[in-house]
């Protein structure tokens, strides 16, 4: 229970963090103190009994729209981004055993001898186990980001919510950075997103989540225990979907 003697809500999620969410005030590479923050949100919460997928971006380090966007073979670009995620994936483990939580890493691309292949049962045991599992890689294919490879990975995982972490406090109907009178949604449909176009995922993540009505969450991760507080049952963030039981 959560110091408000909340239940928890969901015992199974998958955590989206993007790359930047690594890399602190610095805006590249990887900060230890970026890392600890969630970090340390996770392993409370695994001590409760949450089990976690992580699903982490590699913008910190490579953009492959961007570079592709310069030129560059939007396939040879997106691979790049994929081995960012890896690196990603890896600094991610690196923390969290540290902390003395048991993580596994599982890339979509084979790395032999940095991480295991993604094996939906073995993936599956490892979060029997209590293991945090961190999927890298994304789908393995281009021409994907890695919010559907998230959703993806939710699904593989029979995961109850998909947590997108960001810097912002939800879903907005305007750039709440550019707009000072943009209106926070509490609660919205994915029918809504799609033909409003807000800024949550991309389509193909948001129409996975809405065919296998998978909810989603999104909240601002810089806020020191909003994790805790939506796991068990707070409003924090953007409710996408069905309402938690």
């Amino acid at each position: 229970m959560s110091d408000s003697g909340a239940p928890l809500v969901v015992r199974r999620v998958l955590l989206k963090l993007s790359g930047e969410a690594l890399a602190g005030d610095g805006g590249f590479g990887v900060e230890r103190a970026a890392i600890s923050q969630v970090v340390n949100e996770i392993a409370g919460l695994v001590a409760e009994g949450v089990e976690f997928g992580l699903v982490v971006g590699g913008g910190n380090i490579f953009r492959g729209l961007s570079v592709a966007a310069d030129g560059m073979d939007r396939a040879t670009a997106d691979y790049m981004g994929m081995l960012a995620t890896v690196m990603n994936a890896l600094a991610l483990h690196d923390m969290l055993e540290r902390s003395g939580i048991q993580a596994r890493v599982m890339s979509a691309l084979g790395i032999d001898g940095i991480a295991e292949p993604f094996v939906r049962k073995r993936a599956l045991r490892h979060l029997d186990k209590g293991r945090v599992v961190i999927f890298a890689g994304g789908t393995g294919n281009p021409y994907f980001t890695t919010d559907t490879a998230a959703c993806v990975r939710a699904i593989d995982i029979n995961a109850e919510l998909v947590l997108k972490a960001t810097k912002v406090d939800g879903v907005y109907d305007a750039d709440p950075v550019n707009n000072a009178d943009a209106v926070l949604y509490k609660a919205v449909d994915y029918q809504r997103v799609l033909e409003e176009q807000l800024a949550v995922m991309d389509a193909t993540a948001i129409v996975m989540c809405r065919d296998h009505g998978l909810p989603l969450r999104v909240f601002n991760m810089t806020v020191n225990g909003v994790l805790s507080k939506v796991l068990h049952g707070s409003d924090d963030g953007t409710h996408i979907g069905k309402p938690l039981s």
